[in-house]
């Protein structure tokens, strides 16, 4: 009973905690967001779709996955990063945050995912893999199956806060330039430029973190930003940009995590970027 008490004490901590920081990505972003396409329940349908089949084919088992070369498991549609307790690596955990977001919607996470405090309970992908087919994650595809909406919105709420956090990192001789960027790529070819904008912050991040960097390069949204050229903001420049952000990134890789082997796939997701060829610049 006590437990139970605890359990719903934290639940409604988390929901007022959510919206609370609901309100205040508000206030930072409404100026902003009227610089780009209002996004329709139908674009955002879309787009969480997209994202579904570049980060798992719309497979529901993929749903949750741990990659051979990697050191933790990834969850939902967005390929969640979820790290075990006290674990620590360089690329950004968001998965317990989804979690949390559920939460504050009223969604019943599994008992099991809040007695471990929203963290990974597999020390190794062994662990993992010897209960692909249990009741533990069949329960939590399920629920990720279920909620693709709230994850899409999730992904929207990160992206609305993207563009503080790259000007942030900037420096004032570059903001302006960046902002223009931003913008351009935002309004391009609706909704394959807030897609664009919005998948790949899901994908490689904002670029601002000091920890996502190899060899000191980053390969974030920032990165790709400053990569594109000063007098083509078109949505194809901003594909190129990318593909020459992640073709460094893994050449700077360490050569025992083989990121060569994504290579193909991350550009053939870039593609998905562009509208099919109407005659017109893209």
């Amino acid at each position: 009973m006590l437990l139970r008490n605890q359990q719903g004490l934290l639940t409604r901590a988390l929901k007022i905690l959510w919206r609370f920081c609901i309100l205040l990505c508000w206030d930072a972003t409404a100026t902003l967001a009227s610089e780009y396409p209002v996004l329709s329940a139908n674009d955002k349908a879309w787009i969480g779709q997209q994202i579904f089949n570049n980060e798992c084919a719309a497979k529901f088992v993929c749903l949750s996955s741990w990659n051979a070369s990697e050191a933790f498991p990834s969850m939902g549609i967005g390929h969640f990063i979820w790290y075990s307790e006290g674990q620590e690596e360089i690329f950004e955990e968001s998965f317990p945050e989804l979690l949390h977001y559920l939460v504050s919607q009223d969604i019943e996470v599994p008992a099991w995912i809040t007695d471990t405090n929203f963290k990974a309970p597999w020390q190794n992908r062994d662990e993992f893999l010897s209960e692909v087919e249990g009741p533990r994650l069949q329960a939590l595809r399920e629920l990720l199956a279920s909620t693709m909406a709230e994850q899409t919105e999730f992904i929207i709420l990160r992206f609305e806060t993207a563009l503080d956090k790259i000007l942030a990192a900037s420096s004032p001789q570059e903001q302006v330039e960046i902002e223009e960027k931003f913008f351009a790529i935002a309004n391009a070819h609706a909704p394959f430029g807030l897609y664009a904008l919005i998948d790949y912050v899901n994908f490689k991040g904002e670029g601002i973190s000091d920890d996502e960097r190899y060899a000191g390069q980053g390969w974030g949204l920032l990165q790709v930003l400053q990569q594109m050229p000063a007098d083509n903001s078109t949505l194809t420049a901003f594909v190129d940009a990318a593909r020459h952000t992640l073709q460094q990134r893994v050449a700077n890789a360490p050569a025992q995590r083989n990121e060569t082997q994504w290579l193909a796939g991350w550009m053939k997701r870039l593609d998905t970027y562009l509208p099919p060829l109407s005659g017109q610049e893209r």
